[in-house]
């Protein structure tokens, strides 16, 4: 029974595996994105994640650590130079997996792209770029100052005026004239045996 073994062997021995996730490792440090497949993926994000916190530390216990799993002088220059510097602010979750929607011609493997997320310029502007627009056209509805008051009545106006013009002019509703009540006569008791009519007559 293999109960609690979560990790993937992915069809290797252990030295072919850390081997590869070594190499993949200083791939994703110099090219900042590589394409694989989702199990070996999700097999690196839980290799190189580790490495990247270690880099945020730049000393030369943390360099050594980090030179013995990756073994290579030129990556460890990239991951303590370039990429410490963009995921200094960041508390995790260094890595993007996204998927691709095309399988592996011959093996019919899921594939996918797995990034450095800081790296990503395209999304970091659009992302950018939605806070300044989420920043820009937000608006209280409580009453803040006149101007910003005066803003929204006449954006309401325009836009009373644009759906006036867009729908059909209602018929308007037949006049309805309005009757009040008489005003009530005051009563007065009667006594037993006595109607309203004798009342009356007295």
């Amino acid at each position: 029974m293999r109960h609690g073994k979560t990790i993937n062997h992915l069809g290797r021995t252990a030295s072919h595996r850390n081997a590869m996730l070594s190499n993949m490792a200083s791939s994703l440090i110099l090219h900042k994105r590589i394409t694989t497949t989702v199990a070996k993926a999700k097999a690196l994000r839980k290799f190189v994640e580790p490495l990247l916190t270690k880099s945020k530390n730049d000393t030369t216990h943390s360099r050594r650590l980090v030179f013995s799993e990756l073994g290579n002088k030129d990556v460890l220059k990239e991951l303590f130079g370039t990429v410490s510097a963009k995921i200094a602010g960041r508390p995790g979750g260094y890595t993007r997996i996204i998927k691709l929607s095309q399988n592996r011609l011959g093996d019919n493997a899921e594939l996918c792209i797995i990034e450095l997320v800081d790296f990503n310029d395209t999304l970091l502007e659009a992302k950018n770029a939605g806070e300044a627009k989420a920043t820009t056209t937000r608006r209280s509805r409580r009453g803040g100052s006149k101007k910003a008051a005066g803003d929204v009545t006449t954006e309401a106006g325009t836009s009373a005026e644009v759906v006036a013009e867009a729908k059909p002019a209602k018929k308007a509703k037949a006049a309805t004239t309005e009757v009040s009540a008489p005003e009530d006569t005051a009563t007065e008791t009667l006594k037993d045996g006595e109607t309203r009519e004798e009342k009356a007559a007295e």
